[in-house]
Formats: structure tokens, C-alpha cells, sequence
């Protein structure tokens, strides 16, 4: 079973959500500690995301340590823009997982 992890700004992102897709996103939560490999790759097996309504969750699945990482939360306007965020900090994400552990 993988372990789930998240960071600040997505926390703060789903505290800001109405209450139904608070709780889409728990059961999705359960569903990656069974399935890490779940939603749409991103240029990268590993940089996935999951959309929920409007909204689309992002994630990276460290299979090395057995841990996924909810990024955060944007809706269809900010994708890309979320996206290319992401990527340019993957060595930042690395890290924060490692300091984790």
C-alpha cells in the first residue's frame, strides 16, 4: 500500500473546496494507496493528474519509496500554466519526499 502524502498549497486548495468534492478527493485518496499508477500521465509516467468536476488534482508517484505526492489543485483555465509549474520544480518535490521519509 502506497503512503500519500501532500503538500501546503494543496492542502490549502481543498480546504476551499465545496464540502462533495472534499469528499471525491478522499476517496480518491484511498484509491491511489491501493492504485499509485490511477489518472492521466504528463509527459512523464510518474507526473499524473486526476480531474474531478472542474477541477484537476496533480500528483507524482515516487515508486522507489512506495510514496505519491498531491501536488495541487487548479481548474481547466490554469492547466497548463499549472503544469509547466510542476515540472520546473521536480527536483524541489524529490527533496520534500526525501525529508519525509
Amino acid at each position: 500500500m502506497a503512503r500519500v502524502l501532500s503538500t501546503k498549497e494543496f492542502d490549502t486548495w481543498e480546504k476551499l473546496l465545496p464540502k462533495e468534492q472534499q469528499e471525491q478527493i478522499k476517496g480518491f485518496i484511498k484509491e491511489l494507496k491501493q492504485n499509485p499508477n490511477t489518472g492521466k500521465p504528463l509527459g512523464y509516467p510518474f507526473f499524473r493528474e486526476k480531474k474531478m468536476g472542474k477541477y484537476r488534482l496533480y500528483f507524482l508517484i515516487y515508486e522507489d519509496v512506495d510514496t505519491v505526492l498531491l501536488v495541487t489543485i487548479s481548474d481547466k483555465k490554469a492547466q497548463q500554466d499549472t503544469i509547466d509549474n510542476i515540472k520546473s520544480q521536480l527536483d524541489y518535490y524529490k527533496e520534500l519526499i526525501r525529508k519525509n521519509l
